[in-house]
């Protein structure tokens, strides 16, 4: 069933999709590839790199079709509230996700090292130090330097902030309807995102290379390379789905009105930013 207009009664019910069972198979056939990849099986990497590219064939066939029903007018008010809770849970999940890896460097900083320092604990570790970054008893860890705030974290800061005010501008556009204009600041923000990940780069290189920083280093290093990094992956999925979004601008899809698919993205991108400005404050400055 699917309702022709706005007001229309029915809730729209796609026919049954192939897409589900293939993302599953093309998911499991990445997993499996990484999995031996890591125990060194030679066919492995040839594995999980073709199960990473049907699944992005995948998804891009399957959102094609998501596509075409809106575009096509099939969706009313109650699949565009569907649309918005699911976005809300997924980017809920999200700040779980981030959550975990804070929690994680909370007990390492406040609870793990404090007590395995104290008076109680000398007699098992003597030579432990709770001082952050920690080298381990009896630098039991490579020497490194830690990643100071300036200037590449601070920069991406700026950046990142920026890319925040652009997309505001550019939603607020599309709901005037000057469609050139959301797209010029759309683009802004892609290419202060792409900025972002430029400057990412160059920071990992200085890290490795000059101060000594792995994701060996100990906890101060697992966890700055989990937060910053799978922090960049989150921008580099932003970039992408703003990309999308642009490209749909470009070719005439949404209205002042019906722009859901923007507006995820844009609440994706929001996420993003915020979640940087906790990694900076709690990673780089504390």
């Amino acid at each position: 069933m699917s309702a022709d207009t706005e007001s229309g009664p029915y809730y729209f019910v796609p026919n049954p999709s192939k897409w589900p069972v293939l993302l599953g198979a093309s998911m499991l056939a990445t997993m499996v590839g990484a999995a031996a990849w890591v125990n060194g099986l030679p066919w492995a990497p040839y594995l999980n790199l073709t199960g990473i590219a049907c699944v992005l064939l995948v998804l891009f066939n399957w959102f094609g079709d998501a596509i075409s029903e809106s575009e096509g007018g099939r969706y009313n008010q109650k699949i565009d509230a569907s649309f918005r809770w699911s976005m809300s849970w997924f980017i809920f999940s999200e700040v779980m996700f981030f959550a975990a890896f804070f929690g994680a460097l909370f007990y390492a900083r406040v609870i793990s090292m404090p007590w395995m320092s104290d008076l109680d604990h000398k007699f098992l570790w003597p030579d432990f130090s709770g001082h952050w970054p920690n080298l381990g008893p009896s630098q039991t860890i490579e020497p490194f330097k830690k990643m100071a705030p300036f200037p590449v974290p601070t920069i991406n800061t700026a950046l990142l902030l920026s890319s925040g005010v652009t997309i505001t501008i550019a939603h607020h556009m599309l709901r005037a309807g000057q469609r050139g204009k959301t797209a010029f600041w759309l683009a802004a923000t892609i290419l202060l995102g792409v900025g972002f990940l430029c400057l990412q780069v160059t920071e990992y290189h200085s890290a490795y290379s000059d101060l000594n920083l792995k994701l060996s280093s100990g906890i101060y290093g697992s966890t700055f390379f989990m937060l910053t990094g799978f922090h960049g992956f989150h921008v580099t999925l932003g970039a992408i789905m703003l990309s999308v979004m642009l490209f749909r601008i470009m070719r005439g899809d949404f209205t002042p009105e019906h722009h859901f698919g923007f507006e995820g993205a844009s609440w994706y991108w929001h996420f993003v930013d915020v979640v940087w400005l906790g990694l900076y404050v709690v990673v780089y400055w504390l």
